[in-house]
């Protein structure tokens, strides 16, 4: 269905107020290249972003490309998310503050799926499926992989990872976990819980070159602060997580990896607005239906 030129409207000044409001961009000369995936006029199109600037390239995201040197104001697309995968995964218990105190960390990766059609556009609304009942966001640091990865060393992963972006891994948790109907109600394998549709919100950016450790990440509901880490405290870092699933299950341009979130969440209702924000990459907006 087209959107109407208000609908446009509406989410180009989300897409702006990714980098603007709420979030400071990332200065020009940090050797960070930030790729946008956006939609003007009915085209959609990649490009980098500098400031409040995007300037189009020429070839494949994942491939050979160049800039064109051509200007588009960021207040005038709408911010797509920044990538196409064929297939998103995301990790369990990745943060010691996640798993609850006395809990000893898996000592490997534990991946599960989340479904392609979950994923959603900055500015773009999470809605409650039918029956949910205790929906809660997970702000996650998001790989984003570029080029086909099969059984690599970890030693290598590095050099299949195109970038990061930013994800809110939305979950119902009674589908999950069983959290207000008893276990007997829970899904086997989470298929509704973290794969129904509008769950994966992505975005505003993929920040290539970006020293991620350091980088704070945080998740705000209403505009409070409701988590807040920084990323060396990942349990299993990104060149582990992508050796390990690539033994397994061959990775290909555009895949997403989501790795986990830190503490503790709340319940989303109708009108909230919930944000993801990473150092260096901007703020993933999104309102609840």
């Amino acid at each position: 269905m087209k959107a109407s030129r208000r609908e446009f409207l509406v989410t180009a000044a989300a897409g702006a107020a990714a980098f603007g409001c709420g979030s400071q961009p990332a200065a020009e000369d940090d050797g960070v290249k930030r790729y946008v995936r956006y939609d003007r006029g009915g085209t959609v199109s990649y490009g980098l972003l500098h400031g409040d600037q995007i300037e189009p390239i020429e070839g494949e995201l994942f491939g050979d490309h160049k800039p064109t040197g051509q200007s588009v104001a960021l207040g005038e697309v709408k911010l797509l998310y920044p990538c196409e995968p064929t297939k998103i995964l995301a990790l369990a218990g990745n943060y010691s503050t996640h798993l609850g105190e006395g809990v000893e960390p898996h000592s490997h990766p534990e991946p599960f799926y989340k479904t392609t059609n979950s994923i959603i556009s900055p500015g773009e609304s999470i809605v409650y499926p039918p029956g949910a009942q205790d929906v809660h966001y997970e702000a996650e640091f998001v790989i984003v992989i570029g080029k086909k990865a099969k059984k690599v060393s970890e030693a290598d992963a590095e050099n299949y990872i195109f970038g990061y972006t930013c994800g809110n891994d939305v979950s119902e948790r009674n589908w999950q976990n069983g959290s207000l109907d008893g276990p007997e109600n829970k899904d086997l394998q989470w298929w509704r819980g973290k794969g129904a549709d509008t769950f994966s919100p992505v975005g505003p950016a993929i920040a290539v070159g970006l020293n991620y450790p350091p980088c704070k990440i945080q998740s705000r509901l209403n505009g409070e602060v409701r988590q807040e880490t920084t990323l060396d405290h990942l349990i299993h870092k990104p060149p582990l997580i992508v050796s390990f699933i690539s033994q397994y299950v061959t990775l290909l341009p555009g895949d997403l990896i989501f790795t986990g979130t830190t503490g503790t969440t709340k319940p989303m209702k109708s009108g909230d607005v919930v944000e993801v924000e990473i150092d260096g990459i901007g703020v993933l907006r999104n309102p609840i239906a």
